[in-house]
């Protein structure tokens, strides 16, 4: 169990990183946009975000490796 939250997070970390490696100009002018949105829209966004993520993580458990 603990090996697999450490794989997820370094993932996360790796993606995350690959993303501001590459391409730090179209992240910045990402971030532009979502201070332009206001909060309560942001608040669904990310509560969104956190419902996908937790979908794909029970779905996981669902196929066998």
């Amino acid at each position: 169990m603990i090996a697999q939250i450490l794989f997820a997070l370094g993932l996360v970390l790796f993606v995350e990183g690959l993303a501001y490696a590459l391409a730090p100009h179209l992240l910045e002018r990402m971030l532009e946009m979502l201070r332009a949105l206001p909060i309560p829209s942001r608040r669904q966004v990310g509560l969104v975000a956190m419902a996908l993520g937790l979908m794909l993580v029970l779905a996981s458990d669902l196929i066998p490796f």
